[in-house]
């Protein structure tokens, strides 16, 4: 498999409200630094390699890029190097924003955000991004939030009044959904998802149910998070790897994609060659067998 020939295309495409994006996409939460992400001290990343990679990206048909205000390091940040990059803006890339959690300037983490106060965060993302309105905006659920309809109804109002086109949820449960659409539509979920943690395959059979994309984050990362994978691979993602010339993390890139067709795939990197192996995953076909081998590992 030559990774540099694929497309995002090849995983074929799902629908974010009217916005038809392929299925492969891109996290650009790790862009502004190197090791551990959204920490006070992390180093900061290349500026340069940062802007290759984003332009990259779209040369491979990435059109769903996923980012942050709150994604910066203290010398980049995700949205202006997004904005740098990409600006203007191809007609069909779409740009998925999240608000709710936010950080100080030093990078240290802020108290839960207030409704009121997810009006500045919308626009501050508006303004780093250079754009007059924005596409999707995820409501991030914060620990110890007893409900988000409140928070949910302020970004209702914001895409009353024509700043976000149309809205999602993060970090949630099944009943987080169902008391959202009571106020407005919801076009995605994200929350934590993949191979061997699968603690949301309610939320991602609901979505399958109402054509709602499902968005997993730490797909590949796992256990790991924002650190990284840091786990020994076992032996059936190894076995499955090797027959496919692949790596393990295109495999449990690939075996996400086959979740369902609502599935929607936003591996992030700040290297050129794992941004083309990413991408490739699309591509990975995984045959019953494999997929019973791989689907043990969440027996465990």
């Amino acid at each position: 498999m030559n990774a540099e020939t694929i497309t995002a295309a090849a995983a074929g495409s799902w629908k974010l409200g009217d916005l038809v994006v392929n299925r492969i996409g891109f996290g650009a939460m790790r862009l502004p630094q190197h090791g551990r992400a959204l920490v006070a001290d992390a180093r900061a990343s290349d500026r340069d390699r940062a802007i290759t990679v984003l332009r990259r990206a779209v040369e491979l048909g990435i059109n769903h890029i996923d980012t942050a205000a709150f994604y910066f390091s203290s010398l980049r940040s995700a949205n202006e190097l997004i904005n740098t990059a990409l600006s203007p803006y191809p007609d069909d890339l779409v740009i998925v924003t999240k608000v709710g959690p936010s950080r100080d300037p030093s990078g240290e983490w802020l108290p839960e955000a207030r409704p009121g106060q997810l009006r500045g965060q919308v626009e501050e993302n508006l303004r780093q991004l250079g754009r007059d309105h924005l596409d999707v905006v995820n409501l991030r659920r914060q620990q110890g939030m007893e409900s988000i309809t409140e928070h949910f109804g302020a970004l209702a109002e914001l895409r009353h009044a024509g700043l976000i086109r149309h809205l999602g949820i993060s970090g949630v449960t099944p009943e987080d959904l169902a008391a959202v659409q009571q106020i407005a539509p919801v076009v995605c979920v994200q929350n934590s998802y993949g191979l061997g943690s699968r603690q949301a395959d309610p939320l991602v059979q609901a979505c399958a149910e109402q054509g709602i994309a499902f968005v997993p984050f730490f797909a590949i990362a796992g256990a790991g998070r924002e650190r990284g994978r840091t786990e020994p691979e076992p032996d059936e993602l190894l076995a499955v790897a090797h027959a496919h010339g692949a790596s393990t993390a295109q495999i449990r890139l690939a075996w996400t994609l086959h979740r369902g067709p609502h599935i929607l795939a936003i591996p992030g990197t700040g290297n050129p060659d794992h941004l083309a192996e990413n991408v490739a995953a699309g591509a990975i076909e995984l045959s019953p067998d494999e997929l019973a081998s791989l689907e043990s590992l969440n027996q465990s």
